[in-house]
């Protein structure tokens, strides 16, 4: 994954010893930086309701509070976040494709493949590792790793055919999303049809007494009743072991069953970032007015689209047959505000403008692995029970305050750490795996010539 999470810093070099040096920073595209590291943090505001509260992700009725700042919290999420982070990941993730190889193929590598799968299996178990050593139900490392094996292929392909097979596999999820949503909606009438006989004392059908009972479960699901949610509270302020076992269930099921599910979110994605870098978008080799139509047509499509999911959800009071309706329109409204996401803050690099945020941005961004995986060690420690035992103890807009201190630390702290460091950490563990050999951490300080040696050129 450093192919998003660092993506820019490979070097071109003949050796596996040289390939492991860091690119200069004049030779960084900071563009690519800066997004990176606003995506970073957006994944953090989209995930912290998953760190701190049961089952609450989607639906703020579950838990956490569903008036006042709390609604207004999920509110701004779904209207202007809700999708798009992992939508900014996932294409620069797939720039980071074309990025890692074509420097490798230009130094006349004959080894980009094995660097390239070599380098995504290793994500794949960083992923599992994520999930069940350090206890984050939400990691995307995994889904990335065995994603990137099928983008290898298509590294080659002009951007218009990428841009095809994106928008095609975007669409291909839509289709599956509004199959799912028509099945679950036929199962909620049967089910209230057979509600409606046993109220009147009749007995349904076996039909409708199957549907009856699936819907229940899926309800039961998605809206835990208060019994359930205690479980999970109890369950995350208990012991490290006690949680893990708590979790295990759920973390086969999310890599497993959620990654066949959403390939195609994560593919399509990444190749509409193949394409994006392909035609210098990415990289800020664009006229202006590509950027401001990107940012005009991009939000006006996706506030439109979100409104109205938000708006139809609140309605009809949270109901499960609303927010199914709501995510026929899901991709629609994530892509285009994903769009406008990026030609604003490539628009912001561009300006000059608040050089101090973004070079600390642009240091997130390139220490993203790190930070990615500290937000799950700060977040068990605040949340579980081996730490503050915070979890469903914080309202929802509460949870952002978190989110604000960790962004805060991190802008501080990454380019304090690169100052004095080539890579972050896990940066320059995955780097040696990939490359099979060590590279050099720690940057060499600048000679500065002593008063003898100073004299001695003056006589």
């Amino acid at each position: 994954m450093e192919q998003i999470l660092n993506s820019t810093s490979t070097t071109l070099t003949s050796t596996p010893k040289q390939a492991a040096i860091p690119t200069k920073l004049s030779l960084r595209i900071e563009a690519m930086d800066v997004l990176r590291g606003f995506a970073l943090f957006g994944i953090l505001l989209m995930n912290i309701a998953t760190f701190g509260l049961p089952s609450a992700y989607s639906d703020p009725t579950v838990y956490g509070g569903s008036t006042g700042a709390s609604l207004n919290a999920w509110v701004t999420i779904q209207m202007f976040f809700e999708g798009t982070q992992r939508g900014l990941f996932s294409m620069l993730f797939g720039a980071g494709v074309i990025l890692l190889t074509s420097r490798l193929e230009a130094s006349g590598r004959t080894d980009v493949a094995d660097i390239y799968f070599r380098r995504n299996l290793w994500l794949v178990l960083f992923g599992i590792i994520h999930c069940f050593i350090l206890l984050w139900l939400g990691e995307i490392l995994f889904f990335y790793g065995v994603v990137a094996l099928f983008l290898y292929s298509f590294r080659n392909l002009a951007a218009k055919h990428l841009l095809m097979i994106g928008l095609a596999g975007l669409l291909f999820n839509g289709v599956w999303t509004l199959g799912e949503t028509l099945g679950k909606l036929d199962l909620s009438a049967k089910a209230a049809q057979a509600e409606q006989l046993i109220t009147a004392g009749e007995t349904p059908s076996s039909k409708l007494a199957e549907a009856n009972k699936s819907w229940e479960a899926y309800v039961a699901k998605k809206k835990p009743n208060a019994e359930k949610l205690q479980k999970d509270v109890d369950a995350h302020q208990g012991s490290y072991l006690t949680i893990l076992t708590f979790q295990a269930p759920q973390g086969v099921e999310t890599e497993s069953m959620v990654l066949y599910r959403y390939f195609f979110d994560f593919f399509s994605m990444m190749v509409i970032g193949m394409a994006l870098f392909k035609l210098g978008v990415l990289t800020l080799e664009r006229k202006t007015s590509t950027y401001l139509t990107m940012v005009g047509v991009g939000y006006s499509i996706g506030i439109l689209t979100n409104y109205f999911e938000t708006t139809w959800i609140m309605q009809h009071g949270f109901s499960l047959e609303a927010r199914l309706q709501a995510s026929v329109t899901y991709d629609l409204g994530r892509l285009a505000m994903t769009l406008g996401h990026v030609g604003l803050l490539l628009l912001f690099v561009r300006s000059g403008i608040c050089s101090w945020l973004r070079n600390s941005m642009a240091a997130v961004g390139r220490m993203a692995l790190t930070n990615y995986v500290s937000h799950s060690v700060i977040c068990a420690f605040v949340f579980y029970g081996f730490g503050f035992g915070l979890y469903g103890q914080l309202q929802r807009y509460e949870l952002y305050y978190v989110v604000f201190g960790i962004c805060l630390f991190q802008l501080i702290f990454s380019p304090i750490w690169l100052a004095r460091f080539h890579f972050g950490p896990l940066e320059w563990a995955w780097r040696a795996l990939t490359y099979l050999h060590l590279p050099n951490l720690v940057k060499r300080a600048k000679s500065v010539p002593s008063i003898i040696d100073m004299k001695s050129k003056t006589t």
